[in-house]
């Protein structure tokens, strides 16, 4: 087969970061289903690169973390033990928000364990040029993270929502349970109370569900394979900070950051991928290179 001519490279793309399955892009567009695998691959990659190299030095005051669940292949309960030691089953993904910018400062693929969370704190950290108020939520491993890597350099806040008892109605199953209330605390520095706050980093957990075919819940459209969750991951914040236009700034995350000038078209991303010959296969090298962060 031959190499994709940009437009169709953009609808394929379009597809992915708008909440399409990998089956659906295929039927509506026509292409092969490996062909749709390996764009992904190489679009995964190039955005990953281009965010670990771009996205740094920021200027940014408060920042919210959060993360999300999703998982591969299936449910932890769901798999065998030698699945689940093969990295199959819970994928954690780790966000930091700039909540002015709305820019994705970082984002990791992971458990949901210490070393995971020091990880991820320690790439914010490498990416941020000036003291930040950071928000987290309950989560205790944040804790030692935090401490450890930031020290005393830091305005650190927990935001601990309280729920109240689950509602065993079969027809609220999968309703969550009622926010009763908030309580917060403060374990760093003297962040302003004004700003302790997760809204925005939940609100984007919210939009990776919708834009993200892999982390909608009750569905068949999950990640089957660890490296094609982590380029999906990579595209869609990738997409999200260069290319969407907020709808509450009027322009997209990275010009509101001052990384960029003007609104990235998926022209402008596809200029991004690897040139290749027409049925060379994939850099596993680069591959390999471009997920380290989420082992």
């Amino acid at each position: 087969m031959n190499q994709l001519n940009t437009p169709k490279r953009c609808q394929i793309i379009a597809a992915l970061v708008e909440g399409n399955s990998i089956n659906a892009t295929c039927r509506m567009l026509g292409v092969g289903k490996h062909t749709v695998l390996r764009l992904l691959e190489d679009s995964g990659c190039a955005c990953a690169a281009y965010h670990d190299a771009m996205v740094r030095g920021l200027e940014v005051k408060r920042v919210q973390c959060d993360e999300i669940w999703a998982f591969v292949l299936g449910k932890d309960k769901n798999l065998s033990l030698e699945q689940v030691q093969a990295g199959f089953g819970s994928v954690w993904t780790w966000t930091a928000i700039d909540a002015d910018s709305k820019l994705i400062v970082s984002y990791m693929l992971g458990d949901r364990g210490a070393g995971t969370a020091q990880a991820f704190m320690r790439d914010v950290a490498s990416r941020i040029a000036n003291r930040i108020q950071l928000t987290t939520d309950g989560h205790r491993v944040y804790a030692d993270a935090v401490e450890y890597v930031f020290g005393s350099e830091v305005d650190y806040a927990m935001l601990v929502k309280i729920y109240g008892a689950s509602n065993e109605n079969p027809e609220s199953r999968y309703s969550p349970a009622t926010c009763i209330g908030c309580r917060t605390g403060v374990l760093s520095g003297k962040p302003d109370p004004q700003y302790i706050s997760t809204s925005y980093v939940e609100r984007q957990n919210l939009s990776m569900r919708m834009g993200m075919r892999r982390f909608t819940r009750l569905t068949n459209g999950h990640s089957k394979k660890i490296e094609n969750h982590g380029h999906q991951v990579a595209l869609y914040f990738f997409h999200y900070n260069f290319c969407r236009v907020h709808s509450s700034l009027r322009v997209t995350p990275a010009m509101q950051a001052g990384l960029t000038d003007h609104v990235w078209s998926l022209a402008e991303l596809c200029e991004l991928l690897p040139k290749r010959k027409p049925n060379a296969k994939a850099d596993k090298e680069l591959i390999l290179k471009a997920l380290a962060r989420a082992n």
